[in-house]
């Protein structure tokens, strides 16, 4: 074999490489690399709380929404990965003796209490019987965003969103989960993480 033919393979195999991890390469463009870091303690306490199927594409999707997995994210009335506000902090200890002492800075206990709380208010949703997970997880994350309260009060009532609550909080309630299980599930489960509800 000629020096140029030998070259000739080593550039095209250089090309198809480069072509088959380019989709990997914008995939990671869209998951904040601080995500890796987490990514073991989210899939085993997804798994210890939901079981070996669990959804873990689907909190990494809504890590990615609450805080960009920055676990000294804050806003106006929540704090770290999982934006817990103070109230829920203290009220999910009672769930899980593993959260008993409050840390909404730690990571690993937000991504436990997250796990938790979702499991607790994918249980609690006003559904029908025979609706889908992925209906079902778009319900518990509106409960997640805006108070399982809100969505109850929906449901007895058959009104919307709007019935109840200014239009801003209404459309941020109804966008959070259409926004988790629509464009960042999809980014999850084709990098790998696993599980989603709706895919």
């Amino acid at each position: 074999m000629t020096a140029a033919r030998l070259l000739a393979r080593v550039a095209l195999a250089l090309i198809v490489v480069a072509l088959v991890g380019l989709p990997v390469m914008v995939l990671a463009q869209d998951i904040p690399r601080e995500a890796q870091q987490y990514r073991r303690d989210l899939v085993r306490n997804a798994r210890m709380i939901w079981g070996l199927d669990a959804p873990v594409a689907t909190f990494g999707a809504q890590i990615h929404q609450e805080s960009a997995w920055r676990p000294d994210a804050r806003s106006p009335y929540a704090h770290g990965l999982a934006q817990f506000t103070p109230a829920t902090a203290d009220w999910i200890g009672d769930l899980d003796p593993a959260l008993v002492a409050a840390d909404t800075g730690n990571p690993v206990w937000a991504l436990r209490a997250l796990v938790r709380y979702d499991a607790w208010l994918y249980a609690r949703v006003p559904v029908a019987s025979n609706a889908q997970p992925c209906e079902r997880m778009a319900l518990a994350l509106r409960a997640y965003n805006g108070g399982l309260g809100w969505l109850q009060r929906e449901a007895k009532s058959g009104k919307p969103c709007a019935a109840f609550r200014n239009a801003a909080n209404c459309r941020e309630n109804l966008g959070y989960p259409q926004r988790i299980l629509t464009r960042l599930e999809p980014i999850y489960i084709r990098a790998g993480w696993g599980l989603g509800v709706c895919a």
